[in-house]
């Protein structure tokens, strides 16, 4: 007999490989809601529950302690020599990479975008409607959320 989908849900959610990574994000999360405490901005309640569930860059990469907690649990509790180790390996190492370049990049390009878009509608006394400009991580950041990520991923695949 079959489990009924409510079951096979609260098994998931239930998984230590789900819990690493629910836990390594939110952690990461927390301390990235702190951090941004820590350094004096005054954070009204809505723009922490902001940071706590959604805001992407700065200390550490939420998406880096994310796919380091899935992979580093996925190994330990199924094995590294596993079909499912090698799709979460390769799987980090995609968001990894894109946490540092190319969400940067894009970041450090619409900065520029729109300080060159102020200073054309300064001369041309047009108005002007800048662009987000969504850093990506630092290298430290990036680090920082793999070693969380491994971290989580260790004591979940532990008890």
């Amino acid at each position: 007999m079959q489990d009924k989908p409510i079951d096979q849900m609260a098994d998931m959610l239930a998984s230590r490989v789900f819990l690493a990574g629910l836990f390594s994000w939110l952690i990461a999360q927390i301390l990235k809601a702190l951090n941004g405490r820590l350094r004096g901005r005054f954070q009204p309640p809505a723009e922490v529950v902001t940071t706590l569930l959604w805001r992407t860059g700065g200390m550490p990469s939420s998406h880096s302690a994310l796919v380091a907690g899935l992979c580093a649990s996925i190994g330990l509790i199924h094995g590294v020599t596993t079909s499912l180790f090698a799709l979460s390996f390769f799987y980090a190492l995609v968001v990894i990479r894109d946490a540092l370049g190319v969400r940067r990049s894009a970041g450090m390009q619409a900065r520029t975008l729109n300080q060159l878009g102020r200073t054309v509608a300064e001369r041309l006394d047009i108005e002007f409607d800048p662009v987000q400009e969504v850093m990506g991580h630092s290298s430290i950041e990036v680090f920082a959320g793999v070693l969380l990520g491994l971290a989580v991923g260790v004591v979940f695949s532990l008890v």
